[in-house]
């Protein structure tokens, strides 16, 4: 087994390797923050299936279901195995890291790495819930955020864009030079040309969930009660040009009335209810590649600094309300709202203030970033403390076995 000493490499917010050790213990940081605290119950658990489980809200959606609701079931995600030159993905390594904490805590839990918009993975999840699981599923939470997807049906492969609709977007962004000196700059993204919209929509909206509910309910998997949710993102009115009234947004829009056309569906065939979870900022890898978006996140957290919720909290909330621990409170959109504490009024004005001010040369008092370019080194296992990273690290860290 290969071993390394791993330094960070990185283009902007993107880094070249990632840290098996640091991801580990990334995974068990969030593992002992789930509230309350993470114990797991007793019995067999729900069997739940999530799609898109080895980073950001995804894998906050897989630890918080350990902790709070004592899941077993499925686990999809699409990561690249290490190589002679590269380590493996971030996710692969928490993946790993996550296989281990559920072994710990008695849970059968299935790991599957490959296209989640393909039916190849829809038939093979169906199929271990045939013959793993007793042939019913109780949960689904959809986590997915891809650049493309091939549609099963045409063959076309759609692809998605971060673009404003209407009209050009300038806005305020945040980047790091090689040695982390901040810069705040203006950017200006054109607007959604031809078929943007569509494209996108294809890519993030509602199609493969619904998809994925169809084949799953054709086979008679989905027990009475079932629930499933989709995670989704407002955001700031500082954000919604590029975000939500961008063509992100248009997709976002039309994952919401996939969940109401879901959610009648399910309550006419098994008493179940589909919902939309509308969670608050974070740092995440898909987070970090929308303008705006980092100095925004950077300024929240300057404002409401350890009043920000992390996604392994908010996830805990929606397994309560998806379990039936708490009632079920959609909104008249059919959303669960995890996002209160980020939009309230004294918190917007605060965070729209600092932005109004926010310049390089202003930018080190106005927002966090200490705490913002650690966040980011920690998406790939670095900066996370307790962890030598003068000390070499085997990088061939196996998938764990099913």
């Amino acid at each position: 087994m290969s071993e390394r000493v791993l330094a960070p490499r990185n283009r902007g917010f993107l880094f070249l390797d990632s840290h098996p050790t640091g991801c580990e213990r990334q995974v068990a940081d969030m593992w002992r923050a789930c509230p309350d605290p993470a114990s797991v119950p007793e019995g067999a658990g729900p069997v739940a299936l999530i799609i898109g489980s080895s980073s950001g809200y995804g894998l906050a959606a897989a630890l918080a279901g350990l902790g709070r609701a004592g899941i077993r079931g499925i686990m999809v995600s699409f990561e690249k195995a290490p190589t002679g030159r590269r380590t493996a993905t971030a996710g692969w390594y928490r993946t790993a890291a996550t296989a281990r904490i559920a072994r710990d805590a008695g849970r059968d839990l299935v790991f599957l790495n490959g296209d989640a918009f393909s039916d190849a993975m829809k038939d093979q999840v169906a199929d271990l819930v045939e013959r793993r699981f007793g042939g019913r599923l109780d949960h689904l939470i959809y986590s997915v955020a891809a650049p493309r997807r091939t549609d099963p049906d045409t063959g076309t492969t759609y692809a998605s864009v971060l673009k404003p609709v209407g009209r050009a977007n300038r806005t305020k962004t945040l980047l790091f030079d090689d040695q982390g000196v901040a810069e705040v700059r203006e950017v200006e993204t054109g607007p959604a040309e031809g078929d943007d919209v569509e494209q996108t929509v294809a890519v993030m909206g509602g199609a493969d969930w619904e998809r994925w509910i169809g084949r799953l309910a054709g086979r008679n998997l989905l027990g009475e009660g079932f629930t499933t949710a989709a995670l989704s993102y407002i955001g700031s009115p500082l954000t919604a040009a590029i975000y939500r009234q961008g063509t992100i947004g248009a997709a976002k829009a039309h994952l919401e009335a996939t969940a109401r056309t879901l959610d009648e569906r399910l309550g006419r065939t098994v008493g179940g209810r589909a919902v939309t979870s509308v969670n608050g900022a974070a740092v995440t890898q898909s987070s970090t590649a929308i303008p705006g978006i980092a100095l925004y996140t950077g300024l929240l957290r300057g404002v409401l600094a350890e009043g920000m919720v992390p996604p392994v909290r908010q996830l805990a909330a929606l397994w309560d309300q998806l379990t039936g621990t708490a009632p079920l409170s959609p909104d008249e959109e059919g959303r669960i709202r995890l996002d209160t504490w980020e939009l309230t009024d004294e918190v917007q004005a605060a965070v729209a203030e600092r932005w109004d001010a926010a310049t390089t040369d202003t930018i080190d008092r106005l927002a966090d970033l200490d705490w913002f370019r650690s966040e980011v080194r920690r998406l790939y296992g670095f900066s996370v403390p307790g962890v030598d990273y003068t000390a070499p690290v085997a990088t061939d860290v196996p998938w764990p076995a099913p």
